[in-house]
């Protein structure tokens, strides 16, 4: 059954739960979450057992979801008592996560609706409802992430290895997903 179309969108409404969960709605839900995001995996699955649509969930689906091909979104740890843990990478917007900074590539890149493309030359990018600016290392999969909000978005080509001279801090929190506080349109080609 692991392959079928049914259990592919069972694990896309649980991925999609767990996103919810994880970086938007956490008050919701009898979970809390560290400083760095973290809830105590044990709890968010008594959460995901609460709900009728979601009672059939096991650890082993939760452990599918993490497996899931394209950008990794979320991650699983053994903290210092041995309790497991689980926390959204990104795209958090109820809480601000500390990431380690990293070195960005010297290119990334970002979507936006074609109608953003002025404001985004002249003013940059800001993260809005979320904590960061998302920007990714590939043109395509900037385009694919931006589809979702609208059908034909412009792919900006953000020159990160000057604006990281400049000062501006990245964080990769997965791989080719880059974080940064804000972009100045002055790195927007």
């Amino acid at each position: 059954m692991s392959g079928s179309r049914r259990y592919q969108a069972q694990l896309s409404r649980l991925s999609r739960f767990l996103l919810m969960l994880l970086r938007h709605q956490p008050a919701r839900f009898p979970i809390s979450l560290d400083a760095q995001g973290f809830a105590d995996l044990d709890a968010v699955l008594h959460v995901v057992h609460a709900l009728p649509n979601l009672r059939w969930a096991t650890l082993s689906d939760v452990e599918a979801v993490l497996n899931q091909p394209g950008p990794q979104r979320f991650e699983v740890i053994d903290d210092a008592t041995g309790t497991r843990r689980i926390r959204a990478l990104y795209g958090h917007t109820a809480r601000h996560i500390e990431y380690e900074p990293a070195q960005p590539p010297d290119k990334l890149y970002c979507a936006v609706a074609p109608d953003g493309v002025a404001e985004a030359r002249r003013e940059g990018l800001h993260p809005g409802e979320r904590a960061y600016v998302h920007l990714v290392g590939d043109a395509q999969q900037a385009r694919n992430a931006a589809l979702r909000d609208a059908p034909d978005p412009v792919v900006l080509t953000i020159d990160a290895a000057a604006a990281s001279a400049a000062g501006i801090i990245f964080y990769s929190p997965a791989e080719a997903i880059y974080l940064c506080a804000a972009m100045p349109p002055q790195f927007i080609a």
